[in-house]
């Protein structure tokens, strides 16, 4: 015997349930003698276990497994973020990421202009009385939402409203270059110190999936030593009024600004510090955006182990954002590498007769929801960033070494330090 829903459309069946809807509706042609409809197995269903639900793998061998679902923290679990400065980063990356974080949340704003912060506020759910301009920003310490504030601000303004949150008893999250200088990145170190604060510095890339992955892959040694890292980023600025390139707001050009992540890429690959670096510096004659700042630098880094990265970074060349690691049994190429999304890897090694060229495909993650998140699981769980600001501090000053190199066209050798990672905290983890 069989039975027909003739007055249900598919879309009906799935909209109302269709298993209980046609357990219902099935009822008496099952009672009837009728063939039994079977109900959906723990394959489909789940489970609950350690607070998460978890699914078994429902794909064959071939394919890759399905990610878990994600398991946020209840809203008013998650750690509180205040952001200071709401300009391109801010409303372009920051804060739209927040959507995909699972352990933070955006509590506060702090902004010079009423206008836009009003507007944003709304827009993030975010209640007025949590809005601040700069002049009062010391009455955040009153908020016991905000438990991290992050800085968002031009590198010149770092050290004092991250000198300043600490003083509220904050957190604080700095975005990159921590400071304009070595010194003023060591004041933040110990300013948070002795307020009992954490303190991050925002290196995306060391959150970022393909970048992770080519680290663990150079790190394992499965692909022998590492010879040679070429790490480039370019693009070409617009109008000469924006605060780049103000040297008292930018600390310099092209080499902290984008340079920097050339530059703490490589040291992250290898967890080393160099012991010696050379560079040249060049800028256009006759164009007035260079007076105080640099256009293009091309460096060298010389690491204990052997390896060699070669970088370049320009402010007057096309946009690139590429890095390649040449090891003995093979290669890493990760196009877009410090783009905010679009990394594309490629793996090559011998198989056999054969050069094998494989192509490496990741889930895509946000990188700014996983720098915040991790932010905020080191606050729940007191734990130490993996890039606190002894990692911002180290890269002041192997680019003040970079400058003194341009300057007396010598490479500048530097204390050995002996380990890997010593400026670093725990490696990041999987956040559910």
């Amino acid at each position: 015997m069989s039975f027909d829903l003739p007055f249900l459309s598919r879309r009906s069946l799935i909209r109302t349930g269709s298993v209980g809807l046609l357990s219902a509706v099935a009822g008496p042609a099952l009672a009837a003698g009728g063939p039994a409809v079977p109900g959906p197995t723990p394959l489909d269903t789940g489970k609950v276990e350690g607070g998460k639900v978890t699914f078994p793998n429902w794909r064959g061998e071939a394919d890759r497994p399905s990610p878990p679902p994600p398991a946020p923290l209840p809203p008013d679990q998650r750690i509180g973020f205040a952001i200071v400065g709401l300009g391109r980063l801010s409303l372009e990356q920051l804060l739209p990421a927040f959507a995909e974080c699972k352990r933070a949340r955006p509590v506060a704003l702090v902004s010079g202009s009423p206008e836009k912060a009003k507007l944003v506020a709304s827009q993030y759910g975010i209640p007025d009385q949590a809005v601040y301009d700069y002049a009062d920003f010391d009455r955040i310490a009153e908020n016991p939402r905000v438990q991290v504030v992050y800085v968002v601000l031009p590198n010149g303004l770092h050290r004092e409203y991250v000198l300043r949150a600490a003083k509220a008893g904050k957190h604080v999250m700095c975005e990159k270059p921590m400071a304009n200088n070595s010194a003023e990145a060591r004041d933040m170190v110990a300013a948070c110190e002795r307020a009992g604060v954490k303190l991050m510095v925002a290196y995306r890339c060391q959150y970022e999936p393909y970048n992770r992955e080519t680290i663990q892959r150079v790190r394992s040694g499965d692909m022998g030593a590492a010879r040679f890292i070429e790490a480039t980023n370019t693009q070409v600025m617009g109008p000469g009024d924006q605060w780049r390139f103000s040297k008292a707001l930018a600390g310099g050009g092209a080499l902290p600004d984008i340079g920097l992540y050339c530059l703490n890429t490589a040291r992250a690959i290898t967890g080393e510090e160099p012991i010696e670096v050379f560079a040249r510096i060049f800028n256009p004659e006759g164009d007035p955006r260079y007076r105080e700042i640099e256009e293009t630098v091309s460096f060298m880094l010389r690491f204990p182990s052997g390896t060699i990265a070669n970088c370049t970074t320009s402010y007057g060349a096309h946009e690139s954002k590429d890095l390649r690691v040449r090891l003995e049994k093979g290669w890493i190429d990760l196009e877009n590498a410090f783009a905010y999304e679009g990394q594309q890897m490629q793996v090559a090694h011998r198989g056999g007769k054969a050069e094998i060229v494989e192509r490496v495909r990741l889930p895509q993650q946000n990188q700014f929801a996983l720098e915040i998140d991790h932010m905020a699981s080191c606050v729940k769980e007191n734990r130490m960033p993996r890039t606190p600001g002894q990692e911002g501090v180290q890269d002041h000053v192997l680019m003040e070494a970079l400058y003194e190199s341009a300057r007396t066209m010598a490479p500048v050798s530097l204390e050995a330090v002996a380990g890997r990672d010593t400026t670093r905290g725990p490696e990041p983890r999987q956040e559910g």
